[in-house]
């Protein structure tokens, strides 16, 4: 079983925030690939189905941000899930907006959902970076990670969500190279 943890917060007043944007992928992806309907689970809300032949679980935390980890280490107890079988997508403010990178490892880069995750399940889990872009000046951060996105980014924000769905299948196989490069080719189209 692949654990695919969206980070967000609960709540439809942080819906369309760019820090939920792990929560939208998830959305997008239960819907392209027929995911059975979310059920109360694990400290959160978790759908199952199967991408490219592969189980799959995702896994959107009903804990907030700060406490997301509780809700991925109790799902990776129940399955007897290793911490490469976790795929956490997220937002990064030091990526353009819409860009796609994936990576296992690393630092938290003061994400405390990141942080969290870490904290109860170590490193390296593999990482779905979703750009939201930096404001500019450290004392605009909160204000733009807790922002919703703007009327004018809906149609890219649709695009990359499509992309990041239809290009699933890559991520399920382990070729996060091919899912890159095919999600960025449908946003160019």
């Amino acid at each position: 079983m692949q654990i695919w943890v969206g980070l967000g917060n609960p709540g439809a007043q942080y819906a369309l925030h760019r820090h939920n944007v792990g929560f939208m992928v998830m959305d997008a992806i239960a819907e392209v690939h027929g995911f059975e309907p979310p059920k109360r689970a694990f400290h959160g809300w978790a759908q199952q189905g199967r991408i490219a032949g592969q189980r799959i679980l995702l896994l959107k935390p009903a804990t907030f941000m700060n406490k997301s980890g509780q809700a991925v280490g109790e799902a990776m107890r129940f399955f007897k899930a290793e911490v490469g079988d976790v795929t956490v997508f997220h937002d990064e403010l030091d990526l353009p907006p819409f860009k796609v990178k994936v990576k296992t490892g690393a630092g938290t880069a003061g994400h405390n959902g990141l942080r969290s995750t870490e904290q109860h399940i170590g490193n390296p889990f593999r990482r779905v970076r979703i750009g939201i872009g930096h404001p500019g000046h450290k004392d605009r951060v909160t204000g733009h990670v807790l922002g919703n996105y703007a009327k004018a980014e809906m149609d890219d924000l649709s695009d990359m969500l499509g992309a990041i769905a239809a290009e699933a299948e890559w991520l399920a196989q382990g070729d996060d190279p091919r899912f890159m490069s095919n999600v960025a080719a449908r946003q160019q189209r």
